[in-house]
């Protein structure tokens, strides 16, 4: 389930530019590694600012998909 959620938050961003601000936490941990280049400062800008705030299952999300993206 959460590999279609995440394919669908990938094809949505794919045709429009993103106000990430607006996305909830968990979408923005659940699309990492799928955000274009060209938005990915401004992705990485967003989650970074969210990470005092995160509860402890939101930190254990990011911290296994941000291995995945350092593979």
């Amino acid at each position: 389930m959460k590999i279609i959620i995440a394919f669908l938050l990938a094809c949505t961003i794919s045709f429009a530019k993103t106000d990430y601000s607006e996305m909830s936490t968990q979408e923005l941990i659940a699309i990492m590694g799928y955000v274009k280049k060209s938005e990915q400062n401004k992705f990485d800008n967003e989650l970074k600012s969210r990470i005092p705030t995160m509860n402890e299952k939101e930190k254990k999300e990011y911290l296994k998909n941000k291995k995945k993206q350092n593979k």
